[in-house]
């Protein structure tokens, strides 16, 4: 179906931080399958483990424990502030089992008007109808009204039109600690600090949408380690399975305990495959210290954007760690994408002001050199024309 517009290319393989096309033409790739391909493309150990498990078996259901699963539920609790796990396909399919968790625990403790969900303006949570209710731009709402009930926005790193939008109807509070999807705008620490007391104080739930951020992206292996404050419900998804579909529903002891047998589950979710994928991710991140090489290679692409002139038409940088975002002055973004496209780099647009790069946690400072003089060459040649971009 029409719903995503492609560019014009045709990938064949991967390796490492480069893709390459049928013609054999090689790219570097700074968009990492929008943050899933974690440790480059085709890591040798993620490969081999895939092979492994699916040379024993791939699938049983949720109605039986597998030795992945139950390996990989372990590793992420011991990574995280977690206690318990609960494996989805996706990011958006995560999300909502935490706005289905949070809702079932604040009723039974608070009763049947407890529901509502605040979550911000630029947010993005997922395309289904529940997780587009709780995105916060109406653009992206409109086509699809009417949306489900139960969500208020407000604008991010705002403390007070937070505190004065809670009302007894008011659950939990769902954030991304850096927006993606909306532009690549980080939460303010001492908002998200502020946040933290205030669910605290008032009984709500924090719920920190990972999907982007975790799994290393901020180079921490989660970004509220980075914030200094622990979510109480968190989901993962995008750089878990390193290119295999897989989300995580992740919660403390108190708020997991409200689901039942029944209440939630998913067919496909966790199965031995993608699994055994998320473990060898995990251990290739650890092995090879990717959290170290994540801030490393940080510092160097943001230097290198910091250094280019004025006439760059870049006004904003953003970001923590290999998940930045460049605001231009004027429109162009697109026009630019296409530009290093042709020039053998992957970049990505938001809007048409802002590029975003999300590159392997593995890329190296030979991929950031090359990356960077085609990104300096197609952001200067768009310098005093924009009327053609």
């Amino acid at each position: 179906m029409n719903t995503y517009a492609r560019l014009p290319i045709l990938f064949e393989r991967g390796e490492g931080s480069y893709l390459f096309d049928v013609e054999g033409k090689r790219y570097i790739d700074f968009l990492s399958g929008l943050g899933v391909s974690s440790v480059g493309h085709s890591h040798p150990k993620v490969v081999s483990a895939i092979k492994a498990q699916a040379e024993k078996l791939i699938h049983t259901s949720n109605l039986f424990y597998t030795s992945p699963q139950i390996e990989l539920a372990k590793k992420i609790v011991g990574l995280s502030f977690a206690d318990k796990v609960f494996f989805a396909n996706s990011g958006a399919e995560a999300n909502e089992g935490a706005v289905k968790l949070a809702r079932k625990y604040s009723k039974a403790k608070k009763g049947e008007g407890c529901y509502e969900i605040i979550t911000a303006l630029r947010s993005f949570h997922g395309r289904t109808m529940k997780m587009l209710a709780a995105t916060g731009q109406p653009d992206k709402q409109r086509p699809f009204e009417p949306m489900p009930v139960g969500f208020k926005h407000i604008p991010l790193n705002e403390i007070e039109t937070l505190r004065s939008t809670i009302s007894e109807k008011t659950c939990a509070i769902m954030l991304e600690p850096i927006q993606g999807e909306g532009g690549v705008y980080p939460c303010d620490k001492d908002y998200l600090k502020a946040i933290r007391r205030l669910c605290d104080e008032s009984g709500l739930i924090l719920i920190f949408d990972e999907v982007q951020t975790g799994i290393g992206r901020t180079g921490e292996m989660f970004a509220y380690e980075f914030y200094g404050i622990e979510p109480d419900i968190m989901t993962l998804a995008k750089g878990l399975g390193g290119g295999l579909p897989i989300g995580a529903l992740l919660a403390k002891d108190e708020f997991s305990r409200a689901f039942s047998p029944g209440d939630h589950g998913s067919t496909f979710g966790g199965n031995l495959l993608v699994c055994a994928a998320a473990l060898a991710v995990l251990e290739v991140i650890d092995k090879e210290d990717l959290l170290t090489n994540c801030k490393n290679m940080s510092v160097k692409i943001m230097k290198r954007l910091e250094a280019m002139p004025k006439s760059s038409g870049i006004t904003e940088i953003r970001g923590t760690g290999l998940m930045i975002g460049i605001e231009l002055a004027s429109p162009g973004a697109k026009a630019a994408v296409k530009s290093a496209l042709s020039k053998g780099l992957i970049i990505n647009a938001i809007g048409d002001r802002i590029i975003r790069f999300l590159p392997p946690l593995s890329i190296g400072e030979k991929e950031i050199d090359l990356a960077m003089d085609i990104f300096e060459d197609v952001i200067m040649s768009r310098s005093g024309k924009e009327e053609m971009i």
